[in-house]
């Protein structure tokens, strides 16, 4: 798969960024960057996904923003500001292509287009942190549920999710017994299958019809304001391999 925002740029200007990336590995679990600390690095994934937390100083954060090959980490830097608003933890294994952010800003000032783009997806996540708090303060636990999982879904590399009931309250803000209870109900109905911290889902479709209005709405932007959606693959990139 290749990440997106890259692919919609000229060729030139694709290539001289793709010039200036390496090959970075996803790994769960792994912090990029941490809320008020300068990034220095963008990440452009091709595949997995990183999931935007804010903390409020307790011990549970919440997740209020997903990056996956539709876009980047860092974009921030186009607003001229580098400190990070969030925690960036990577969930989904894959592949990004990674740029100093040094080398990205200098980037962004010779290339209008690239410019044009990071400045939409930073958009697009203002949209997605507005819908998810709306999500928050609206809508029941299963939908609120079923839309995050078709968010990850959207930017895994396969129908297999890596996670567990207490994982999955922290991301949602709510209590491990009432997940482990929307997440047995959508199992009983047939929609996915939970076994020892793996989530497969069965019935995309079904899955999408439980999800609330937020889902669809974020689809929507997306499509709307980068000009294709997360089921377009994009043209393929190859960034300089110097892990």
């Amino acid at each position: 798969m290749s990440n997106q925002l890259l692919a919609a740029l000229p060729q030139p200007d694709r290539d001289r960024m793709l010039g200036v990336c390496d090959e970075f590995v996803l790994r769960p679990s792994e912090v990029l960057c941490e809320a008020g600390d300068p990034a220095g690095h963008v990440y452009f994934p091709s595949s997995g996904f990183i999931s935007l937390i804010t903390r409020t100083g307790g011990p549970r954060g919440l997740e209020v923003g997903m990056v996956g090959r539709e876009g980047l980490l860092g974009g921030q830097w186009a607003l001229g500001v580098g400190a990070s608003p969030w925690q960036a933890l990577i969930q989904g294994q894959g592949l990004a292509y990674r740029a100093p952010a040094a080398v990205f800003r200098r980037e962004l000032q010779r290339s209008g287009v690239l410019r044009r783009q990071v400045l939409r997806h930073v958009y697009v996540l203002l949209a997605q942190q507005a819908l998810t708090a709306a999500c928050i303060h609206e809508h029941l636990l299963g939908p609120r549920l079923a839309r995050w999982l078709l968010m990850s879904h959207d930017r895994a590399s396969d129908d297999q999710l890596q996670f567990t009931h207490a994982f999955l309250a922290s991301m949602l803000g709510l209590r491990r017994v009432g997940v482990t209870l929307a997440i047995g109900e959508l199992q009983r109905d047939g929609l996915i299958h939970c076994h020892r911290g793996t989530i497969t889902v069965l019935d995309r479709a079904r899955l999408e019809a439980k999800a609330c209005a937020c889902y669809a709405g974020q689809r929507r932007i997306l499509a709307d304001v980068m000009g294709e959606g997360l089921d377009d693959r994009g043209t393929h990139c190859q960034p300089n391999r110097r892990m």
